[in-house]
């Protein structure tokens, strides 16, 4: 048997996509897996067993053989037995269709339903619900074990070799100890993909960084590409010894696993980093602003999650359109800070005895 599993566009879906992964898995261990993905997200998987193959597709990139009819063509030569969509969109249901796969399993929304052979009526978008439990229902259509199954990921030896490169980089620089500096570490992610009005003020980020840091505790700022700049800021406005950050490292998300791996715990926004912790039994703090909690809940007994009650939110809205983007603003440091101690202290208490 082969299969083509369309994977979500966004890092956090597909981490969140690992349960329904493992569920087709362990359903059809002798069957060739295709992940088909945006190239992006393909290092959020790596090492994890649960794709046999990765098929890239951007329709707007510079690749000829990501998009279009020789992307189609490229899906065609596969001789899929089975398509089991975990996307939305129409575009994806048309690629299935073109696929020429016998079966084609996905949510019949917006008209796809029409390309799709086994549809699954999706839940009302007004009622916030886990898009885990989405996913799972779609592979419970192949046959699939209805059990919640863990989130999942691996870090490579590459990604570990890359963070003890920054380790040790900085401790030669410092004329210090590796082990002073990443004995016991906070992380701190910034950043999303999704819009301004998830971020929490990077002045706020900054003055946490530092309180953590008062309490003997390193503390360091992981980003992405796009969020060098204010990883940066951040490191520097902590002013503070023990507050570095991975801005000038070379950065993949593969690093950014293995960085959070290493944590003693992860602070975090509503962004797809903040899943890493789950697959890795790592305390995590979230930051919540206009998104519902509902929608990316997980169920993972180590997350405590931050959210002020607003009478305009959860809005759901990329930029806030009051333009006073409170939910953010007023969520204080020193209510992170309380939780940052609170759950660092169940860490303690979690640890063996020597």
């Amino acid at each position: 048997m082969k299969l083509a599993i369309f994977l979500p566009n966004w890092i956090g879906d597909v981490v969140m996509a690992t349960p329904a992964l493992r569920a087709v898995r362990n359903r059809f261990p002798a069957a060739e897996i295709v992940g088909v993905m945006r190239p992006y997200v393909a290092d959020v998987l790596a090492g994890t067993g649960l794709l046999d193959r990765s098929l890239f597709y951007n329709p707007r990139g510079n690749v000829a053989e990501q998009r279009g009819w020789t992307f189609v063509r490229s899906l065609r030569a596969e001789k899929l037995d089975a398509a089991l969509l975990l996307t939305n969109s129409l575009r994806t249901g048309w690629l299935a269709w073109l696929s020429g796969a016998s079966r084609r399993i996905g949510m019949a929304r917006d008209l796809r339903g029409l390309l799709l052979t086994d549809r699954v009526l999706p839940r009302l978008r007004s009622i916030p619900h886990p898009v885990m439990d989405e996913y799972l229902r779609l592979a419970e259509v192949l046959g699939c074990s209805a059990n919640r199954y863990p989130i999942e990921l691996a870090v490579q030896s590459e990604d570990v070799s890359r963070l003890d490169e920054f380790w040790n980089s900085v401790a030669a620089a410092r004329h210090t100890s590796v082990a002073s500096l990443r004995n016991r570490y906070v992380c701190l992610n910034t950043g999303g993909a999704f819009g301004a009005a998830k971020n929490w003020p990077k002045q706020y980020f900054a003055q946490l960084a530092h309180q953590i840091a008062e309490t003997g505790k390193t503390v360091l700022v992981v980003c992405g590409p796009s969020e060098r700049d204010d990883a940066r800021w951040i490191a520097s406005a902590a002013n503070h010894a023990s507050v570095l950050s991975l801005a000038d490292a070379r950065l993949s998300i593969g690093l950014t696993k293995a960085a959070i791996q290493g944590s003693d715990l992860l602070v975090t926004t509503d962004s797809g980093p903040r899943h890493f912790a789950a697959a890795f039994g790592v305390p995590v703090i979230t930051l919540f602003g206009p998104t519902h909690i509902e929608w990316s809940e997980t169920r993972y007994d180590k997350s405590e999650h931050l959210q002020l009650k607003l009478a305009c939110g959860p809005c759901q809205q990329r930029e806030c359109p009051l333009k006073h983007h409170r939910c953010m603003q007023d969520l204080s440091v020193e209510t992170v800070f309380e939780s940052v101690q609170r759950q660092l202290r169940l860490s303690e208490a979690r640890r063996p005895a020597a």
